[in-house]
């Protein structure tokens, strides 16, 4: 709970620091480091992909689910801002997909902490979140190109992002590379210099969202799913409880927060009072959980109605990707009344994760183990379940 009020902390800390400071001279510098802290998260996110491909059938409905738990909030918050404010519906469907993604990182982790972590929500929740992330990166694919026009070098771009696609699927988890935080930072800071080298030099835009994902797949996780009891904190690997590789972790996240802050032009209420703010940005924070209870209506099979609520309020919480979209709306030259709301409606959701975590134990509380819900009471394997060793 601290390391998400911290994050909150330091999105609105970093929002005061550009309304009170000129960065201008800074923009270039702050917007390369801001990119690398985004590069190595989403390396993350790629790190915890997980396929069976086996079973790729098995995921079809998972990936629906996941799909309109991804949509419905953005296109509520979308809507929002083209009734409301009157914004241009290119601007406001990129905007509004800030709403999308829910966190998989602080998700998995507060899940884990809540002792949640053999669960059939657990499981079931780390299959939608990471699709859920999925998709919001390909989504961007083509609200970049609405935004920006068609051009000739964005079918390079849709080249490389098929081709990125086709080898983190042939090669899941297949190489072999050290995964260290301080090596994942350093593919980061490759991954950026790619990306700005391919755009100065051939002029081809590719925003690091995706090559860092495909990275991210392509590395070996040593996590093993199928092992849940021997990890009683999900991100065993992946996130270090102690030494020096957790504070780097924590400090590339933290300063993320905070310079997507720093990054957000002069805020101008535009004639909008202190109260009316407030009610806005209330207001768009339910609409987007809203539109993540696609869940509940979904796995009558699997799971009695308290764990579907559950499941779909484990959604609700925003984070680091979330983040990375307003980045990148930024990037455009966006602003106005919608990309500010949606700030503060990002960090009113990071502020309230803790008390959406406990929301879910309340809901399970005294529900039976994972298995209940499946037909016959038999345990129902997680699709997510990939067998390997722990290295």
């Amino acid at each position: 709970m601290t390391q998400v009020l911290l994050y909150s902390g330091l999105l609105v800390g970093g929002l005061v620091v550009s309304q009170l400071a000129d960065l201008s001279s800074l923009r270039t510098a702050l917007s390369t480091v801001t990119m690398v802290c985004l590069a190595y998260i989403m390396i993350e996110v790629g790190l915890e992909f997980t396929l069976d491909k086996r079973r790729l059938r098995s995921y079809g409905w998972d990936y629906v689910v996941a799909a309109t738990a991804a949509a419905f909030p953005w296109i509520f918050c979308a809507l929002y801002f083209i009734a409301v404010f009157q914004a241009p519906w290119t601007e406001a469907f990129l905007v509004g997909r800030f709403a999308a993604p829910t966190s998989a990182g602080v998700l998995f982790a507060m899940l884990a902490a809540a002792g949640l972590g053999t669960t059939w929500l657990f499981r079931k929740a780390r299959v939608l979140a990471i699709f859920d992330d999925l998709d919001t990166v390909l989504f961007m694919i083509p609200l970049q190109m609405l935004v920006v026009g068609f051009k000739p070098e964005l079918l390079t771009v849709v080249l490389l992002i098929l081709a990125l696609l086709g080898v983190a699927y042939r090669w899941l988890h297949a190489l072999r590379w050290p995964i260290g935080k301080g090596w994942l930072l350093l593919y980061a800071v490759g991954i950026v210099f790619l990306c700005q080298w391919l755009e100065h030099a051939v002029h081809v835009h590719l925003e690091v969202l995706l090559p860092a994902f495909a990275l991210g797949c392509l590395f070996h996780n040593p996590h093993d799913p199928t092992r849940v009891a021997a990890h009683p904190r999900e991100h065993a690997y992946l996130e270090p409880e102690h030494g020096g590789m957790l504070v780097l972790d924590r400090t590339v996240k933290a300063l993320f927060m905070f310079l997507v802050g720093c990054s957000l032009p002069q805020i101008t209420l535009g004639g909008v009072g202190i109260g009316a703010a407030i009610f806005h940005v209330l207001l768009l924070t339910f609409v987007s959980n809203l539109g993540k209870m696609f869940p509940l209506f979904c796995y009558r099979q699997e799971a009695s109605v308290r764990q579907r609520l559950a499941l779909s309020v484990a959604m609700f919480p925003r984070g680091e990707v979330g983040a990375g979209v307003l980045l990148v709306a930024l990037g455009y030259g966006l602003g106005g009344l919608p990309l500010t709301f949606a700030v503060f409606s990002l960090a009113l959701n990071l502020l309230l994760t803790g008390a959406f975590i406990i929301a879910v134990q309340w809901l399970i509380a005294g529900e039976a183990p994972s298995n209940e819900g499946a037909p016959g009471g038999a345990a129902r394997p997680p699709p997510t379940l990939r067998p390997e060793t722990p290295g």
